[in-house]
């Protein structure tokens, strides 16, 4: 049974989202402020964290530039503000989706069920291995590594890079990526993709793996091949 992580500082919310995750067969666990959500995401097993932007002590985006620190537990934001750069900023600092204030709780739980897909949350999945030179990606143990080095990513990135890997050389429009990382019915935006691959680019720079992801201007991205 995964677990979620609630943190909103609205006590009705936190009822309705619990109501809602535990009638899907979730566990559920609580936090009212940032200060507490890093405690609880530290020190409790946390599958996914549903996380609200605007919180006391420590707002959502700080918290998730410290758990981004040490930890790749999936991060789903929740927000009030219609604002964009609110929400990319999150993205790029590596929350995997978020879901705008007011929202239906059955499609938070769709989302939270997708996130947990991406990260391979079904068990019973066959071993599967993708390799690209010194570039390699375990689908069951949700692990990629350059060379010796392991390169951390969220569940989009590794989603993504899992689409660029299946057809290296292939030029994936933005709305193509959309639909591997997110699914068919969600509704991202290109920049929303460009900060995940600007993520994803700069942590295999980091393991040494430069220049693998190219920009395909008008179109998308594609994997040197």
């Amino acid at each position: 049974m995964p677990n979620v992580l609630i943190a909103d500082d609205d006590g009705h919310i936190r009822e309705v989202v619990r109501y809602a995750l535990e009638q899907a067969g979730f566990g559920v666990l609580e936090a009212a402020d940032g200060r507490e959500t890093l405690a609880v995401a530290r020190e409790q097993p946390v599958d996914l964290l549903l996380l609200d932007i605007i919180m006391p002590e420590l707002d959502g985006i700080e918290v998730c530039r410290r758990l981004r620190a040490d930890s790749e537990v999936p991060i789903l934001f929740l927000t009030s503000r219609d604002d964009e750069i609110d929400r990319v900023l999150g993205l790029e600092l590596g929350a995997d989706d978020y879901v705008t204030k007011p929202f239906s709780p059955r499609e938070l739980v769709a989302r939270i069920k997708a996130v947990l897909r991406r990260v391979g949350a079904r068990s019973g999945r066959p071993t599967r291995l993708f390799a690209h030179g010194e570039l390699r990606l375990d689908l069951e143990r949700h692990r990629c590594h350059f060379r010796a080095a392991e390169v951390e990513l969220t569940a989009t990135e590794f989603a993504l890079l899992q689409a660029l890997l299946g057809h290296p050389g292939k030029v994936y429009a933005r709305g193509e990526l959309v639909d591997r990382a997110y699914g068919h019915e969600h509704h991202v935006t290109a920049r929303t993709i460009d900060s995940h691959i600007r993520r994803v680019r700069k942590k295999l720079a980091d393991a040494g793996a430069r220049d693998l992801i190219e920009t395909v201007h008008g179109v998308g991205y594609r994997l040197r091949d």
